[in-house]
């Protein structure tokens, strides 16, 4: 992905602004994509065509001290036309990094989301939109409860092939009791050889103690991914707890790299809750990306799914598939 960079030394002359200003490298990127979805659903309203569109502007700053120490700032803006919370800044956050490792403060994602492997990472466009009608059951086997709440997370420097990360944030005081969770997420990856194959192993848990619900949330998630010359595989397997909910998911993905900016990948997910007997989640799909130029992709997906609401009273079953066309810039 291409980056401008900005000559901050420039900038700040202009303004006038020169005396007592750390000046830093300033990095801007941004991405967009632009969707046409067409869903075969049992469900009335679910079913037919529609379009969607998100799109992300990140800026970064850095600079590094006499200390040697690089501090820097990161901030996303973002647009998506299927996120209530619609236009917003969705990352704000302070890094800090030096020979002890990394802090990081702010409003980002919990330490567990950066070194579990999901088992869709070699997918790009990751679809499981088959139960828009559900919220009791994963349809992927990632890691759920991730927030970008503000907290404070410390990543370990490396130790060879192992790399460790944590966070915690506290989400208010006692008389918010009823909404409140104070959340700590823990991450690690350990990176190896077999045979002159590299594998990777991630796995992270985060927890969110309340007041309020009898059992705590807890979500966890495992997944190995290898790399076979142009080939790649992952697997992946993750669980939730929390007040009525005993979810657990396994998936896996493979992707290979054609050449000439072709790529080609397979997925498939298979999902419980045994709190509500007998609600069960599967998908399968496919998806071909095609390079166009620099910086511009297209991504055709096709997935099916099959879904059983079981004893959930707040769901209805459905099965059906969807087909997904996909334009993606980048700068």
């Amino acid at each position: 992905m291409r980056k401008l960079l900005i000559n901050t030394t420039a900038l700040v002359t202009v303004a006038g602004l020169t005396a007592g200003v750390a000046l830093a490298d300033v990095a801007i990127k941004a991405t967009s994509e632009m969707n046409f979805i067409s869903k075969d659903s049992d469900i009335t309203v679910n079913d037919g065509t529609y379009t969607t569109q998100a799109s992300e502007v990140v800026f970064s700053f850095s600079n590094k001290t006499d200390s040697g120490l690089t501090v820097s700032y990161n901030a996303e803006l973002t647009t998506n036309t299927t996120d209530s919370a619609g236009n917003q800044i969705d990352e704000s956050y302070i890094t800090v990094t030096g020979g002890f490792g990394k802090v990081v403060l702010g409003q980002t994602d919990d330490a567990a989301d950066s070194y579990a492997i999901d088992s869709d990472d070699l997918i790009a466009e990751e679809m499981n939109t088959g139960t828009t009608n559900s919220a009791t059951i994963d349809t992927d086997a990632d890691m759920d409860m991730n927030n970008d709440d503000a907290k404070i997370a410390y990543h370990l420097p490396a130790m060879g092939g192992l790399t460790i990360g944590f966070s915690a944030e506290d989400n208010g005081t006692a008389a918010a009791a009823d909404t409140e969770t104070d959340v700590f997420s823990v991450g690690a990856r350990y990176a190896m050889e077999i045979g002159g194959i590299p594998v990777t192993i991630g796995a992270g848990q985060t927890k969110a103690d309340t007041t309020e619900l009898v059992r705590n949330k807890i979500s966890t998630s495992v997944g190995v991914k290898a790399v076979y010359g142009n080939i790649s595989g992952i697997f992946g397997r993750s669980t939730y707890t929390a007040d009525d909910e005993n979810r657990s998911a396994q998936g896996m993905s493979v992707a290979y790299d054609m050449g000439n900016g072709v790529k080609l990948g397979a997925y498939n997910t298979s999902s419980e809750d045994t709190d509500d007997v007998s609600e069960e989640y599967s998908n399968k799909g496919v998806e071909v990306q095609y390079l166009i130029a620099s910086g511009l992709t297209a991504v055709l997906n096709h997935e099916r799914y099959d879904y059983d609401a079981g004893t959930s009273s707040e769901t209805t079953s459905d099965d059906g598939s969807v087909t997904k066309f996909t334009i993606k810039a980048a700068f």
